[in-house]
């Protein structure tokens, strides 16, 4: 390594740099996802002359994806167990 690099780059930053790219690769995941998938987004001339489109499906599909029907029946806790521990008096 370079000098400048060896200065400005530490070994204390690389976690910060590696959230920071986890973070950035979510938001270009779900840009993607809205561009390519979401049904109010029309890329085409031909598409965007259509007007609006009454298509409830498609709109259910889209807002029903994968991580949802997983989460659907899970109760909203974080750590179930460690909630019930400190919850119950017993």
């Amino acid at each position: 390594m370079s000098s400048a690099l060896q200065r400005w780059i530490r070994p204390e930053c690389y976690p910060l740099f590696a959230a920071v790219g986890v973070a950035v690769g979510i938001c270009g995941l779900q840009l993607y996802r809205n561009i390519r998938i979401n049904p109010d987004v029309r890329v085409n001339k031909e598409h965007r002359a259509a007007g609006v489109l009454d298509n409830h499906a498609e709109g259910e599909k889209y807002r029903d994806h994968f991580v949802r029907k997983f989460v659907r029946n899970k109760s909203p806790e974080i750590m179930p167990s460690l909630n019930k521990f400190f919850s119950n008096p017993n």
